[in-house]
């Protein structure tokens, strides 16, 4: 699932494609799309100049003329893929949209999870979201706080938008290594000079991240990239030990059983 370096990437892609362009089509090319993004919607976009691309999280958010936006979600498998009106569609093209002077901006996924949703100005409210890990919000105090509140496992709780922004499976996975940290540790039971180390391994393993899409592609080994994640039974690149995966919130959680103390 892209995680906050990869929306970052998308967003900045499409930012470049498309601010200050104005929009000419915009079709949902799969029953799913069709349903978050009906046709009413698709015709009140048209003929609206784009101002700008944002990111929240793992949300993108195309702010259009007089207000209206539109908001993305990748969720398992969506991207970005740009061509030229008239040139040959991509595969699981799912969302298309043709601006006046010819680009197409193709929202292409393979399971056809993503969604696309056009607000009216004024009408599109925020979800609950915790700070963003690459700013100053993010401050030891402040997540020590928030983890006061939280009586289960640290892994689990990473994981929670409203915790802290844009922390999926693999970069939770890859801080809690970073920090030393079990990932089954009581969230509320960590010392500050623990609930610091793990503000500080958050920031580092998104800083230094990929931001292309990694996953699915052949020139691409992931055990290459990650520390832990997906390195079940291979040895720690720290220590040795035979790394482990824990199942936890219905995900996969890797961790190295002699580094990470509880």
């Amino acid at each position: 699932m892209p995680e906050l370096p990869e929306v970052e990437f998308a967003a900045a892609r499409l930012r470049t494609a498309v601010a200050g362009r104005v929009i000419a089509r915009l079709d949902a090319l799969h029953p799913s799309q069709q349903r978050h993004l009906p046709e009413e919607a698709r015709r009140a976009a048209e003929g609206l100049t784009i101002d700008r691309v944002e990111r929240r999280a793992k949300i993108q958010l195309v702010h259009l003329q007089g207000g209206a936006l539109l908001e993305v979600h990748f969720r398992m498998t969506g991207d970005w893929e740009f061509t030229r009106v008239g040139e040959a569609p991509p595969r699981y093209e799912r969302v298309r949209l043709e601006t006046a002077d010819g680009v197409r901006v193709s929202l292409v996924d393979s399971r056809a999870f993503s969604v696309v949703r056009l607000h009216a100005a004024g009408a599109f409210v925020l979800p609950a979201i915790g700070p963003e890990p690459l700013t100053d919000d993010f401050t030891a105090d402040g997540f020590r706080a928030a983890l006061a509140r939280r009586s289960g496992p640290i892994k689990p709780a990473l994981l929670d938008q409203k915790l802290v922004a844009g922390v999926g499976n693999i970069y939770a996975s890859e801080a809690l290594w970073e920090a030393r940290i079990h990932p089954a540790t009581v969230a509320n039971t960590l010392s500050r000079e623990r609930v610091t180390r793990l503000r500080d391994a958050v920031r580092l393993v998104l800083e230094t991240a990929p931001t292309e899409r990694y996953y699915g592609r052949d020139d691409v080994n992931e055990n290459e990239i990650w520390r832990v994640y997906g390195r079940e039974g291979e040895p720690c690149r720290r220590c040795g030990a035979t790394l482990k995966r824990l199942p936890q919130a219905g995900r996969s959680t890797f961790y190295c059983p002699r580094c990470q103390r509880r």
